[in-house]
């Protein structure tokens, strides 16, 4: 029977069978102001979990009566409430991230660093909302606001269930899904729902960063360390300390920097470009890439032992067009964003279902750049089908373009095989005036929209209209 003591303070459980290290461990957590109780064995663990209450349990990995990782495994199978984090070997990272993928909280290497084991415990007690009484007596309660990710589809609701178990680990996450699926938006909410959530979350494209100037950007430099190094300056590692450190992008580092960023994230600790001495840093990894990341390890692109690191636990985010039903939603949060109080900006029903309809290979990224063009053109705040501009890649059955007196337009003869012998430029320039005396008609001559449509500048369609010889008709 768990006994739940009123006004208690925050109990922890150390697991260890070395006694010097578990009376260091226990100095450390009462001087705190915590309770603390501790067993040597995986027996006498488990019978205190079912007589008290924990905020966190802290084992090491091998045991006299087990392993560390079956500990993980009962108390996240039998008390998903608690957090456990494990204390591995010096170098054993591979333990580490088994120790992770099992179901960790996070983990401590040994020799065991107390500046880092008291940012553990307390992030682990502010998982449940609670503070060591050496630091408040007040209990933390966080105010919910709406999700980054907009949407109610199954899909989408899967996503943030995933994310509110993964704000609850200090594993590293690697987010994998097409361009503009909102990957950043994930890691930000997954770091939002976190024990970090006050710290600061410092996202990286990795991919827009010369390869020279990496090392300096991620890890900080010392004044003079190079030309140009007038001061001292902190790297992305220093200024997400104490919260999380998202690399977008991540398979675009080159192969001498993902060493250099694997022995950061595998001890915790960088040197700044010029510096002698390395310094402790606390930052949660979460990486995001379009790539197939295992493909990248087998074409020689990416290390394995830093895929592996990263790739502690995976989440997938579904394209656009595995959540249709979402795209209402999104398209009203999003014009909703774009209209002014004054000027409130709507979708016909045409509209809503062409975008419905439609592939979207741009995913969330190009349905806000559709409805910001859109936008730009709605009369009096009414989004039209003709407005999107939606390109001919969707599932909407293509139909021929109508004109403005009613009549159709269809192109799509063109695009019938031409009788051989023929003169392909002739061929092709009279593909592209029916196209261009089509866009006219649609937009009533309005060259400006007719470029929208085409997806040409203007002086490109000029430049057309005068070549081809095309009169307004």
């Amino acid at each position: 029977m768990i006994v739940n003591e009123p006004n208690a303070k925050p109990r922890i459980l150390v697991i260890d069978d070395e006694a010097h290290l578990r009376e260091l461990l226990e100095i450390t957590l009462i001087k705190m102001g915590l309770d603390v109780d501790s067993a040597e064995t995986l027996d006498v663990a488990r019978h205190l979990l079912n007589k008290h209450s924990y905020s966190l349990v802290l084992t090491d990995m091998r045991l006299p009566d087990g392993s560390g990782l079956d500990m993980v495994e009962l108390v996240t199978a039998n008390h998903k409430h608690i957090p456990i984090a494990v204390i591995t070997a010096f170098g054993s990272a591979e333990n580490a991230v088994i120790a992770l993928k099992a179901g960790a909280f996070d983990y401590v290497s040994k020799p065991v660093a107390l500046d880092q084991l008291r940012k553990l415990v307390r992030s682990a007690l502010q998982m449940h909302e609670i503070k060591p009484v050496e630091e408040a007596t007040v209990a933390v309660v966080r105010p919910i606001s709406p999700s980054f990710l907009i949407g109610s589809s199954p899909e989408i609701q899967h996503v943030r269930a995933q994310i509110s178990r993964l704000a609850r680990s200090m594993a590293p996450v690697i987010i994998t899904g097409e361009s503009g699926s909102g990957k950043e938006l994930a890691a930000r909410e997954i770091h939002r729902n976190s024990a970090r959530a006050d710290k600061p979350f410092i996202a990286v494209n990795c991919g827009a960063i010369p390869e020279l100037l990496m090392e300096a950007e991620f890890f900080g430099y010392r004044k003079g360390a190079f030309t140009g190094a007038n001061d001292d300056r902190d790297g992305f590692f220093q200024a997400a300390n104490g919260g999380t450190l998202m690399l977008d992008e991540v398979a675009d580092l080159p192969l001498a920097m993902q060493v250099k960023l694997l022995r950061a994230i595998q001890e915790r600790r960088v040197r700044k470009v010029g510096a002698t001495n390395e310094e402790a840093v606390d930052v949660r990894i979460l990486s995001a890439t379009h790539q197939n990341l295992a493909d990248c390890v087998t074409n020689g692109k990416f290390r394995q032992d830093l895929y592996y690191r990263l790739n502690v636990i995976e989440l997938v985010l579904p394209p656009l067009r595995e959540r249709r039903d979402d795209v209402e939603e999104l398209a009203r949060a999003i014009l909703t964003k774009l209209a002014n109080s004054s000027y409130p900006i709507e979708l016909n029903q045409k509209a809503l279902e062409a975008l419905k309809a439609y592939d979207f290979p741009g995913n969330v990224r190009e349905l806000e750049n559709i409805l910001e063009r859109a936008a730009a053109f709605a009369n009096d705040g009414i989004v039209d089908v003709i407005d999107l501009g939606l390109r001919p890649n969707s599932k909407i059955e293509r139909s021929p373009i109508a004109s403005a007196g009613g009549q159709e337009d269809a192109p799509d003869r063109v695009f019938l095989k031409p009788e051989f012998p023929c003169s392909l430029p002739e061929y092709l320039e009279s593909i592209e005036r029916d196209v261009i005396r089509a866009a006219l008609r649609r937009t009533q001559n309005n060259r400006t929209q007719a470029a929208e449509l085409l997806g040409v500048s203007f002086r490109q369609l000029r430049y057309s209209i005068q070549k081809l010889k095309i009169s307004e008709e």
